[in-house]
C-alpha cells in the first residue's frame, strides 16, 4: 500500500516514517506538512493510504478530507481525542492519538489492509494538469501546458509561460518536487524543462522551441536516459 503523511510537526512526521519504513508491505510516497502538499501529491501520484493530522494552520485535516471527491483510506493522527466522533463520520479507517504507540499504530494498519483487500486497489490517479503557485499574496493557477521554462535566479524562480513570465519565490528543488516527473525535466541547476519541449540533445545543449539551455554536469546522466537511443 503507498501512502502519505500529512502533519506540519516535523517531529511527529518523523515518527511515523520512522515506524513505517520497517513494514516492507507499505510504501511512503511522499511526506507533506500542510494540506496543500497533500492535494498535489494526491494528483500525482497513486495514494491507498492517508495518515492525516487533524489540527493544522490554513486547513485542518478534517476540512481537507472532506474537499476529496475520491479520497483515499485515511487514518486520522491527532492529539486531540474530541475529533474522534467526527473522524468517524468522515467513514475513517481509524483515529490515532499523539504520541503514537507502535502497537496502536499496528492495530490500525491491520484495518486498513483488511479495508483495502475489500475494495481493491485503488485506479491510478488522473494525470495533473494544473499547479497553484504563491506570487506575491495571490495563489496563481498555471496550466503546466503552459510552461515553456522554469528559470532559477537565487532565492526565486521565473516561470516562462507562453502569455507572460511570473515570478514566485520557490527554489528550484522546490518547484522540482511540485512539478510532476512524467512531464518535467531538471537539466541543469538553474533550468527546468518540459520534457516533451525537448527538439534535441546537442552537445551540451538542450534545444526547445522556446529556448535552448545547457545541461548540467550532473544532470547528464538523467537526460541521456530520457533521450537515448534503443
Amino acid at each position: 500500500m503507498k501512502f502519505l503523511i500529512v502533519d506540519d510537526e516535523p517531529q511527529a512526521r518523523k515518527l511515523l516514517q520512522t515506524y513505517m519504513q520497517e513494514l516492507s508491505q507499505f510504501q511512503l510516497v511522499k511526506l507533506c506538512a500542510n494540506a496543500l502538499e497533500a492535494y498535489e501529491a494526491l494528483h500525482v501520484s497513486q495514494v491507498d493510504l492517508l495518515f492525516l493530522d487533524v489540527k493544522m494552520p490554513i486547513v485542518s485535516g478534517t476540512d481537507f478530507l472532506r474537499s476529496l471527491k475520491s479520497p483515499p483510506l485515511v487514518i486520522l493522527t491527532t492529539a486531540y481525542p474530541q475529533y474522534a466522533l467526527e473522524g468517524f463520520e468522515l467513514n475513517v479507517v481509524d483515529y490515532l492519538l499523539k504520541p503514537i504507540a507502535l502497537p496502536r499504530l499496528l492495530q490500525a494498519l491491520d484495518k486498513a489492509q483488511h479495508w483495502h483487500q475489500a475494495v481493491g486497489p485503488l485506479p491510478p490517479a488522473p494525470a495533473i494538469n494544473h499547479i497553484f503557485i504563491k506570487v506575491d499574496s495571490k495563489r496563481v493557477k498555471i496550466l503546466l501546458s503552459a510552461i515553456q521554462l522554469v528559470e532559477g535566479l537565487q532565492n526565486y524562480v521565473k516561470i516562462h509561460l507562453t502569455d507572460k513570465v511570473l515570478v514566485a519565490g520557490y527554489s528550484m528543488k522546490a518547484m522540482e518536487e511540485l512539478l510532476p516527473a512524467d512531464q518535467f525535466l531538471r537539466v541543469h541547476r538553474s533550468f527546468i524543462v518540459p520534457t516533451d519541449s525537448i527538439i534535441a540533445v546537442n552537445g551540451n545543449l538542450i534545444e526547445t522551441p522556446y529556448h535552448n539551455v545547457p545541461i548540467g554536469v550532473s544532470y547528464r546522466e538523467q537526460v541521456n536516459q530520457l533521450t537515448k537511443i534503443p
